[in-house]
């Protein structure tokens, strides 16, 4: 193994937040990250389902089924000591208390690498 590929493994563990939640609650949670110190976060809008399994609607007198509900998929990557004030913070602000309000992943990530720099896990964050 070449010693830069040793070093990229080294230095503090570095957590992939993946948050679902309801699309109108995007800058609300977005404003709520960036107050506790998250410095970037990549989000997309996505369709799904869950407990609610989609609905009916009316449009144009006819009634219709909508199996996929819209939400927004965010991503955050952030050091291991502040990954469960970063699922603490979009729980408290996403939640409505209605169904479908989303889902919460936390994966551990192998490695990060920022490409303009080199510079390599928490320092890549």
């Amino acid at each position: 193994m070449r010693a830069s590929s040793r070093s990229r493994t080294k230095g503090t563990k570095v957590k992939l937040i993946i948050a679902t939640i309801k699309p109108f609650k995007l800058e609300e949670v977005r404003e709520a990250l960036t107050d506790i110190g998250v410095r970037g976060m990549m989000v997309t809008e996505i369709k799904g389902f869950g407990s609610q399994s989609g609905h009916t609607e009316i449009y144009r007198g006819a009634e219709y089924a909508v199996n996929f509900v819209p939400k927004v998929k965010l991503e955050i990557v952030v050091n291991d000591a502040m990954a469960d004030q970063v699922v603490d913070t979009i729980t408290a602000t996403a939640k409505t208390g209605k169904i479908g309000d989303g889902k919460i992943f936390v994966l551990d990530v192998a490695q990060t690498v920022r490409v303009r720099t080199g510079e390599t896990n928490e320092d890549a964050v």
